[in-house]
């Protein structure tokens, strides 16, 4: 019975560690993600001669022959808007900003 509330009271210190730790992990992937983004519309804009004010579309950026093969998703189901050349892309978690 003791060895049962042991177990049990480091799984209730341990949990909240774990969860911490999946989302920081999640952030990190998507920070890194929003990056890529970030450098595929700068070339997408520099490559098609286009202004810093222009906002490319998925089909602009994502498929095959173009500047990367598929759009990136936010580990944490997120979704990302692509935004202006000269404005950061953006998920829509509030914690997952460049």
């Amino acid at each position: 019975m003791i060895v049962v509330a042991i177990i049990g009271l480091l799984a209730a210190i341990a949990v909240p560690s774990f969860v911490r730790a999946r989302e920081k992990a999640q952030q990190t992937v998507c920070i890194a993600n929003l990056k890529a983004i970030e450098g595929v519309k700068g070339t997408w804009a520099l490559e098609t001669k286009r202004g810093s004010t222009d906002t490319p579309t998925d089909a602009d950026l994502f498929g095959a022959t173009l500047f990367m093969r598929d759009k990136p998703a936010c580990p944490a189901n997120g979704t990302y808007s692509l935004n202006q050349v000269d404005t950061k892309p953006a998920c829509s978690v509030p914690t997952h900003t460049l």
